[in-house]
Protein backbone atom coordinates (compact mmCIF):
# COMPACT_ATOMS: atom_id res chain seq x y z
CA UNK A 1 0.00 0.00 0.00
CA UNK A 2 1.47 3.16 -1.03
CA UNK A 3 1.79 6.11 1.18
CA UNK A 4 0.57 8.68 -0.80
CA UNK A 5 -0.55 11.88 1.14
CA UNK A 6 -3.89 13.82 0.37
CA UNK A 7 -5.33 10.96 -1.89
CA UNK A 8 -9.00 11.19 -3.49
CA UNK A 9 -11.71 9.07 -1.40
CA UNK A 10 -15.33 8.36 -3.07
CA UNK A 11 -17.89 6.27 -1.71
CA UNK A 12 -19.17 3.16 -2.94
CA UNK A 13 -21.74 1.63 -0.67
CA UNK A 14 -24.06 2.83 1.69
CA UNK A 15 -26.55 0.81 3.80
CA UNK A 16 -29.37 2.14 6.04
CA UNK A 17 -31.54 0.93 9.19
CA UNK A 18 -33.64 3.65 10.34
CA UNK A 19 -37.25 4.39 11.33
CA UNK A 20 -38.31 4.68 7.58
CA UNK A 21 -36.80 1.28 6.73
CA UNK A 22 -34.47 -1.19 6.92
CA UNK A 23 -32.72 0.02 3.89
CA UNK A 24 -31.54 2.92 2.08
CA UNK A 25 -34.10 2.31 -1.10
CA UNK A 26 -36.76 2.41 1.51
CA UNK A 27 -35.46 4.53 3.94
CA UNK A 28 -34.98 7.59 1.16
CA UNK A 29 -38.13 6.71 -0.48
CA UNK A 30 -39.59 7.76 2.95
CA UNK A 31 -37.26 11.08 2.95
CA UNK A 32 -38.72 12.28 -0.32
CA UNK A 33 -41.84 11.42 0.34
CA UNK A 34 -41.89 13.52 3.60
CA UNK A 35 -43.05 10.61 5.30
CA UNK A 36 -42.54 10.16 9.41
CA UNK A 37 -41.22 7.51 11.61
CA UNK A 38 -41.77 9.08 14.33
CA UNK A 39 -44.52 6.97 17.04
CA UNK A 40 -45.50 6.07 20.18
CA UNK A 41 -42.82 4.27 21.69
CA UNK A 42 -43.53 0.38 22.11
CA UNK A 43 -41.28 -1.73 23.85
CA UNK A 44 -41.79 0.29 27.19
CA UNK A 45 -44.54 1.83 29.66
CA UNK A 46 -43.66 5.60 29.71
CA UNK A 47 -46.34 5.76 31.68
CA UNK A 48 -45.29 9.82 33.48
CA UNK A 49 -42.51 10.54 31.09
CA UNK A 50 -42.69 13.70 29.22
CA UNK A 51 -41.61 12.43 25.94
CA UNK A 52 -43.35 9.07 24.81
CA UNK A 53 -42.46 8.94 21.41
CA UNK A 54 -39.39 8.03 19.60
CA UNK A 55 -38.24 7.48 15.90
CA UNK A 56 -38.25 3.69 16.85
CA UNK A 57 -37.26 1.16 13.69
CA UNK A 58 -40.00 -0.79 13.74
CA UNK A 59 -39.66 -4.77 12.06
CA UNK A 60 -36.56 -5.37 12.79
CA UNK A 61 -36.41 -9.31 13.48
CA UNK A 62 -32.15 -9.90 14.80
CA UNK A 63 -33.31 -13.66 13.67
CA UNK A 64 -33.43 -13.25 10.33
CA UNK A 65 -30.37 -11.84 10.11
CA UNK A 66 -28.38 -14.13 13.11
CA UNK A 67 -28.30 -16.73 14.46
CA UNK A 68 -30.06 -17.53 17.82
CA UNK A 69 -26.52 -17.56 19.62
CA UNK A 70 -25.80 -14.34 18.22
CA UNK A 71 -28.66 -12.20 18.78
CA UNK A 72 -28.07 -13.08 22.74
CA UNK A 73 -24.87 -12.04 22.31
CA UNK A 74 -25.16 -8.72 20.33
CA UNK A 75 -26.73 -5.82 21.85
CA UNK A 76 -29.08 -4.19 19.60
CA UNK A 77 -26.73 -0.83 18.09
CA UNK A 78 -24.26 -4.08 17.57
CA UNK A 79 -26.79 -5.50 15.17
CA UNK A 80 -27.86 -2.32 13.47
CA UNK A 81 -24.21 -1.98 12.20
CA UNK A 82 -24.24 -5.20 11.17
CA UNK A 83 -26.82 -5.52 9.26
CA UNK A 84 -26.23 -2.43 7.35
CA UNK A 85 -22.50 -2.99 6.76
CA UNK A 86 -24.03 -6.13 4.89
CA UNK A 87 -26.10 -3.74 2.60
CA UNK A 88 -23.45 -1.30 2.24
CA UNK A 89 -20.68 -3.86 1.21
CA UNK A 90 -23.30 -5.41 -1.31
CA UNK A 91 -23.77 -2.27 -3.04
CA UNK A 92 -20.09 -1.60 -3.08
CA UNK A 93 -19.49 -5.02 -4.62
CA UNK A 94 -16.82 -5.52 -2.33
CA UNK A 95 -15.57 -8.78 -0.83
CA UNK A 96 -12.87 -8.76 1.83
CA UNK A 97 -10.71 -10.79 0.52
CA UNK A 98 -7.36 -11.91 2.31
CA UNK A 99 -5.30 -10.13 -0.23
CA UNK A 100 -7.28 -6.51 0.85
CA UNK A 101 -8.21 -7.60 4.81
CA UNK A 102 -5.15 -5.46 5.98
CA UNK A 103 -5.97 -2.50 4.01
CA UNK A 104 -9.59 -2.40 4.91
CA UNK A 105 -10.39 -0.93 8.15
CA UNK A 106 -13.66 0.63 10.37
CA UNK A 107 -14.83 3.47 12.07
CA UNK A 108 -17.89 3.31 13.10
CA UNK A 109 -19.45 6.11 15.90
CA UNK A 110 -22.27 5.83 18.44
CA UNK A 111 -23.23 8.22 21.12
CA UNK A 112 -24.20 5.92 24.12
CA UNK A 113 -23.27 2.32 22.97
CA UNK A 114 -25.14 -0.73 24.48
CA UNK A 115 -27.62 0.97 27.05
CA UNK A 116 -30.17 -1.87 26.51
CA UNK A 117 -27.85 -4.49 27.34
CA UNK A 118 -26.63 -2.50 30.55
CA UNK A 119 -29.88 -2.46 31.56
CA UNK A 120 -31.17 -5.42 31.92
CA UNK A 121 -28.12 -6.90 33.53
CA UNK A 122 -28.57 -3.89 36.01
CA UNK A 123 -31.66 -5.80 36.82
CA UNK A 124 -30.21 -8.71 36.56
CA UNK A 125 -27.88 -8.02 39.48
CA UNK A 126 -30.09 -6.83 41.63
CA UNK A 127 -32.62 -9.44 41.45
CA UNK A 128 -30.81 -12.42 41.15
CA UNK A 129 -27.15 -11.87 42.60
CA UNK A 130 -23.57 -11.20 40.83
CA UNK A 131 -23.43 -14.65 39.83
CA UNK A 132 -26.23 -14.50 37.02
CA UNK A 133 -24.64 -11.61 35.17
CA UNK A 134 -24.23 -12.49 31.59
CA UNK A 135 -20.25 -13.25 30.60
CA UNK A 136 -21.14 -11.32 27.66
CA UNK A 137 -22.21 -8.39 29.65
CA UNK A 138 -18.87 -5.94 28.67
CA UNK A 139 -18.44 -7.30 25.09
CA UNK A 140 -22.33 -6.27 24.75
CA UNK A 141 -22.12 -2.70 26.19
CA UNK A 142 -18.57 -1.29 25.12
CA UNK A 143 -19.39 1.08 22.85
CA UNK A 144 -16.55 -0.32 20.59
CA UNK A 145 -18.30 -3.24 19.58
CA UNK A 146 -20.33 -2.04 16.73
CA UNK A 147 -16.46 -1.33 14.94
CA UNK A 148 -14.91 -4.73 16.91
CA UNK A 149 -18.30 -6.95 15.59
CA UNK A 150 -18.28 -5.01 12.32
CA UNK A 151 -14.72 -6.28 11.67
CA UNK A 152 -14.72 -9.70 13.07
CA UNK A 153 -17.85 -10.68 10.93
CA UNK A 154 -16.25 -9.37 7.58
CA UNK A 155 -12.47 -9.70 8.30
CA UNK A 156 -11.17 -6.38 7.91
CA UNK A 157 -7.59 -6.29 9.34
CA UNK A 158 -6.73 -2.68 9.03
CA UNK A 159 -7.60 0.04 11.25
CA UNK A 160 -10.34 -0.13 13.66
CA UNK A 161 -11.78 2.28 15.99
CA UNK A 162 -14.72 2.93 17.58
CA UNK A 163 -15.74 6.91 17.89
CA UNK A 164 -17.70 8.56 20.69
CA UNK A 165 -18.35 12.28 20.22
CA UNK A 166 -22.06 11.88 21.44
CA UNK A 167 -24.58 13.02 18.29
CA UNK A 168 -21.46 13.79 16.03
CA UNK A 169 -20.13 10.36 16.61
CA UNK A 170 -21.15 9.15 13.27
CA UNK A 171 -19.74 12.26 10.96
CA UNK A 172 -16.30 11.85 13.14
CA UNK A 173 -15.95 8.24 12.39
CA UNK A 174 -16.53 9.34 8.52
CA UNK A 175 -14.12 11.89 8.91
CA UNK A 176 -11.89 10.05 10.50
CA UNK A 177 -11.60 7.44 8.40
CA UNK A 178 -11.59 9.60 5.51
CA UNK A 179 -8.10 10.87 6.96
CA UNK A 180 -7.30 7.44 7.47
CA UNK A 181 -7.32 6.36 3.67
CA UNK A 182 -5.88 10.46 2.84
CA UNK A 183 -2.97 9.20 4.13
CA UNK A 184 -2.45 5.81 3.20
CA UNK A 185 -3.06 3.92 5.93
CA UNK A 186 -5.71 1.81 4.22
CA UNK A 187 -7.04 1.18 0.91
CA UNK A 188 -11.19 0.97 2.12
CA UNK A 189 -12.83 1.92 5.02
CA UNK A 190 -16.27 0.45 6.31
CA UNK A 191 -17.27 3.57 8.59
CA UNK A 192 -20.86 5.09 10.08
CA UNK A 193 -22.62 5.42 13.12
CA UNK A 194 -24.86 3.30 15.16
CA UNK A 195 -27.46 3.81 17.99
CA UNK A 196 -30.22 1.56 19.85
CA UNK A 197 -30.88 3.57 22.91
CA UNK A 198 -34.81 4.26 23.06
CA UNK A 199 -34.87 2.48 27.02
CA UNK A 200 -36.47 4.04 30.26
CA UNK A 201 -32.97 5.00 31.68
CA UNK A 202 -32.02 6.54 28.33
CA UNK A 203 -35.41 8.75 27.92
CA UNK A 204 -35.55 9.10 31.59
CA UNK A 205 -32.35 11.44 31.29
CA UNK A 206 -33.15 13.37 28.47
CA UNK A 207 -36.45 14.23 29.75
CA UNK A 208 -34.35 14.93 32.92
CA UNK A 209 -31.99 17.33 30.69
CA UNK A 210 -35.12 18.91 29.15
CA UNK A 211 -33.90 17.78 25.18
CA UNK A 212 -36.93 16.26 24.24
CA UNK A 213 -40.00 17.66 22.93
CA UNK A 214 -43.40 17.00 24.93
CA UNK A 215 -46.12 16.99 21.86
CA UNK A 216 -46.46 13.62 22.11
CA UNK A 217 -50.44 13.51 20.90
CA UNK A 218 -49.36 14.08 16.76
CA UNK A 219 -46.25 12.19 16.95
CA UNK A 220 -45.87 12.38 13.56
CA UNK A 221 -45.47 16.57 13.98
CA UNK A 222 -43.79 16.77 16.94
CA UNK A 223 -39.77 16.85 15.00
CA UNK A 224 -40.27 20.81 13.51
CA UNK A 225 -36.98 21.59 13.16
CA UNK A 226 -36.39 25.80 12.51
CA UNK A 227 -40.13 25.95 13.45
CA UNK A 228 -40.83 28.07 15.92
CA UNK A 229 -43.54 25.61 17.73
CA UNK A 230 -40.19 23.60 18.07
CA UNK A 231 -39.65 22.34 21.59
CA UNK A 232 -36.95 19.97 21.58
CA UNK A 233 -35.70 16.34 20.14
CA UNK A 234 -37.23 13.53 19.20
CA UNK A 235 -35.19 10.69 20.42
CA UNK A 236 -34.60 8.03 17.70
CA UNK A 237 -32.07 4.45 16.33
CA UNK A 238 -30.46 3.06 13.92
CA UNK A 239 -27.67 2.91 11.79
CA UNK A 240 -25.93 4.41 8.22
CA UNK A 241 -22.74 2.98 6.98
CA UNK A 242 -21.05 4.03 4.13
CA UNK A 243 -17.85 2.48 2.30
CA UNK A 244 -14.88 4.77 2.12
CA UNK A 245 -12.32 3.50 -0.80
CA UNK A 246 -9.54 5.43 -2.44
CA UNK A 247 -10.17 6.03 -5.90
CA UNK A 248 -7.20 4.17 -6.98
CA UNK A 249 -8.42 1.15 -5.33
CA UNK A 250 -12.14 1.84 -6.64
CA UNK A 251 -10.98 2.44 -10.62
CA UNK A 252 -8.50 -1.12 -10.01
CA UNK A 253 -11.98 -3.05 -9.43
CA UNK A 254 -14.09 -1.26 -11.64
CA UNK A 255 -16.05 -0.34 -8.88
CA UNK A 256 -19.10 2.41 -9.15
CA UNK A 257 -18.23 5.64 -7.26
CA UNK A 258 -21.64 7.61 -5.60
CA UNK A 259 -20.00 10.61 -4.68
CA UNK A 260 -16.48 11.85 -3.35
CA UNK A 261 -15.66 12.92 0.09
CA UNK A 262 -13.68 15.87 -0.10
CA UNK A 263 -13.63 17.72 2.84
CA UNK A 264 -13.80 17.51 6.75
CA UNK A 265 -14.08 19.83 9.59
CA UNK A 266 -13.70 19.10 13.49
CA UNK A 267 -13.55 21.80 16.31
CA UNK A 268 -14.78 22.05 19.92
CA UNK A 269 -16.94 24.95 21.25
CA UNK A 270 -15.25 24.72 24.37
CA UNK A 271 -18.28 26.49 25.94
CA UNK A 272 -20.99 24.17 27.74
CA UNK A 273 -21.91 20.23 27.97
CA UNK A 274 -24.94 20.70 26.55
CA UNK A 275 -25.73 24.06 24.77
CA UNK A 276 -23.41 25.22 21.47
CA UNK A 277 -21.23 27.94 21.81
CA UNK A 278 -22.48 31.86 21.55
CA UNK A 279 -23.17 32.44 17.73
CA UNK A 280 -22.85 29.10 16.57
CA UNK A 281 -19.00 30.19 16.46
CA UNK A 282 -18.02 26.22 16.81
CA UNK A 283 -19.75 25.13 13.88
CA UNK A 284 -19.14 27.75 11.86
CA UNK A 285 -15.55 27.02 12.51
CA UNK A 286 -15.81 23.21 11.65
CA UNK A 287 -17.64 24.08 8.17
CA UNK A 288 -15.18 26.45 7.35
CA UNK A 289 -12.81 24.25 7.92
CA UNK A 290 -14.32 21.15 5.68
CA UNK A 291 -14.72 23.71 2.94
CA UNK A 292 -10.81 25.09 3.14
CA UNK A 293 -9.87 21.38 3.00
CA UNK A 294 -11.83 20.58 0.48
CA UNK A 295 -10.47 23.51 -1.46
CA UNK A 296 -13.83 24.90 -2.68
CA UNK A 297 -16.07 28.82 -2.25
CA UNK A 298 -19.16 28.85 -0.10
CA UNK A 299 -20.76 29.87 -3.20
CA UNK A 300 -19.65 26.34 -4.55
CA UNK A 301 -22.41 24.50 -2.13
CA UNK A 302 -25.58 23.77 -2.98
CA UNK A 303 -27.69 22.26 -0.04
CA UNK A 304 -26.70 21.43 3.72
CA UNK A 305 -28.06 18.68 5.65
CA UNK A 306 -28.17 20.69 8.52
CA UNK A 307 -27.83 19.06 12.37
CA UNK A 308 -31.25 20.80 12.54
CA UNK A 309 -32.42 19.01 15.62
CA UNK A 310 -35.67 21.14 16.67
CA UNK A 311 -34.22 22.41 19.66
CA UNK A 312 -34.44 25.91 20.45
CA UNK A 313 -31.29 26.92 20.81
CA UNK A 314 -29.35 24.54 17.86
CA UNK A 315 -31.61 25.32 15.60
CA UNK A 316 -31.16 29.16 15.93
CA UNK A 317 -27.27 29.12 16.28
CA UNK A 318 -27.03 26.78 13.39
CA UNK A 319 -28.94 29.28 11.36
CA UNK A 320 -27.03 31.84 12.81
CA UNK A 321 -23.17 29.72 11.62
CA UNK A 322 -24.46 29.24 8.13
CA UNK A 323 -25.20 33.03 7.48
CA UNK A 324 -22.36 34.20 9.22
CA UNK A 325 -19.92 31.83 7.15
CA UNK A 326 -21.78 32.03 3.44
CA UNK A 327 -22.63 35.57 3.61
CA UNK A 328 -24.89 36.49 1.04
CA UNK A 329 -25.32 33.10 -0.94
CA UNK A 330 -27.07 31.97 2.49
CA UNK A 331 -29.89 33.52 0.81
CA UNK A 332 -30.04 31.23 -1.61
CA UNK A 333 -28.55 28.10 0.01
CA UNK A 334 -31.23 25.02 0.70
CA UNK A 335 -30.52 23.69 3.77
CA UNK A 336 -32.96 20.59 5.22
CA UNK A 337 -33.62 18.84 8.28
CA UNK A 338 -34.00 15.14 8.29
CA UNK A 339 -34.35 14.70 11.30
CA UNK A 340 -37.63 16.18 11.11
CA UNK A 341 -38.63 12.79 9.68
CA UNK A 342 -36.99 10.37 11.70
CA UNK A 343 -35.95 11.91 14.92
CA UNK A 344 -32.72 12.23 16.27
CA UNK A 345 -30.64 8.82 15.97
CA UNK A 346 -27.88 10.49 18.26
CA UNK A 347 -24.63 9.35 17.44
CA UNK A 348 -26.01 7.40 14.35
CA UNK A 349 -27.25 10.43 13.03
CA UNK A 350 -24.29 11.37 11.45
CA UNK A 351 -24.17 7.95 9.58
CA UNK A 352 -27.80 8.30 8.14
CA UNK A 353 -27.68 11.90 7.32
CA UNK A 354 -24.39 11.07 4.99
CA UNK A 355 -26.38 8.99 3.37
CA UNK A 356 -28.76 10.84 2.90
CA UNK A 357 -26.97 13.85 1.50
CA UNK A 358 -24.65 11.38 -1.03
CA UNK A 359 -28.77 10.15 -2.02
CA UNK A 360 -29.83 14.13 -2.39
CA UNK A 361 -26.44 14.73 -4.88
CA UNK A 362 -27.19 11.20 -6.85
CA UNK A 363 -30.42 11.99 -7.65
CA UNK A 364 -30.89 15.21 -7.85
CA UNK A 365 -33.07 15.85 -4.54
CA UNK A 366 -33.40 18.15 -1.81
CA UNK A 367 -34.84 16.48 0.96
CA UNK A 368 -37.30 18.45 2.57
CA UNK A 369 -38.16 19.87 6.60
CA UNK A 370 -41.19 18.65 7.49
CA UNK A 371 -43.71 20.15 9.79
CA UNK A 372 -42.41 23.92 9.03
CA UNK A 373 -45.58 25.85 9.71
CA UNK A 374 -44.55 28.75 11.61
CA UNK A 375 -41.35 30.84 10.77
CA UNK A 376 -38.96 31.72 13.20
CA UNK A 377 -37.35 35.35 12.75
CA UNK A 378 -34.33 33.74 13.96
CA UNK A 379 -34.60 31.15 11.45
CA UNK A 380 -34.90 32.52 8.15
CA UNK A 381 -33.35 30.63 5.58
CA UNK A 382 -34.42 28.33 3.01
CA UNK A 383 -35.29 24.97 4.87
CA UNK A 384 -36.86 23.02 1.81
CA UNK A 385 -40.14 23.37 3.64
CA UNK A 386 -42.40 20.28 3.63
CA UNK A 387 -41.75 18.90 0.16
CA UNK A 388 -39.19 17.54 -1.39
CA UNK A 389 -37.73 19.37 -4.13
CA UNK A 390 -36.17 19.13 -7.08
CA UNK A 391 -32.47 20.42 -7.81
CA UNK A 392 -29.24 20.02 -9.74
CA UNK A 393 -26.27 20.55 -7.37
CA UNK A 394 -22.65 19.51 -7.41
CA UNK A 395 -21.81 20.21 -3.84
CA UNK A 396 -23.30 18.94 -0.51
CA UNK A 397 -22.90 19.59 3.14
CA UNK A 398 -23.20 17.52 6.32
CA UNK A 399 -23.25 18.64 10.06
CA UNK A 400 -23.24 17.25 13.45
CA UNK A 401 -23.03 18.65 16.47
CA UNK A 402 -22.79 16.98 19.83
CA UNK A 403 -23.06 17.53 23.59
CA UNK A 404 -19.87 18.34 25.03
CA UNK A 405 -19.45 20.87 22.23
CA UNK A 406 -18.27 18.51 19.34
CA UNK A 407 -18.63 19.35 16.08
CA UNK A 408 -18.08 17.75 12.93
CA UNK A 409 -18.44 18.94 8.90
CA UNK A 410 -18.69 16.94 5.96
CA UNK A 411 -18.69 17.96 2.08
CA UNK A 412 -19.42 15.54 -0.79
CA UNK A 413 -19.08 16.24 -4.11
CA UNK A 414 -20.66 14.81 -7.44
CA UNK A 415 -18.36 12.38 -8.42
CA UNK A 416 -16.31 13.37 -11.63
CA UNK A 417 -13.53 11.33 -12.86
Amino acid sequence: MAGTECRRVVVTGMGAITPLGLDVASSWEGVVAGRSGVVPISTFDTTGYPCRIAGEVRGFDPTAYFEAKDVRRTDRFVQFSLVATQEALRDAALEITEERADDTGVYIGTGIGGLITLTEQIKVLDERGVRRVSPFLVPMMIADMASGQVSIDVGARGPNMGIVSACSSGAHAIGEAYEVIRRGDAEAMITGGTEGSIVPIGLAGFCASRALTKQNDEPERASRPFDAKRDGFVPAEGAGIIILESLEHARARGARIHAELVGYGATADAFHITLPAKEGAGARRAMERALHKADLDVSEVGYINAHGTSTEANDRLETHAVKTLFGEHAERLPISSTKSMIGHALGAAGGIEAVFTIKALLDDTLPPTINYEYPDPACDLDYVPNEARPAQMDIAMSNSFGFGGHNASLVFRAYAP
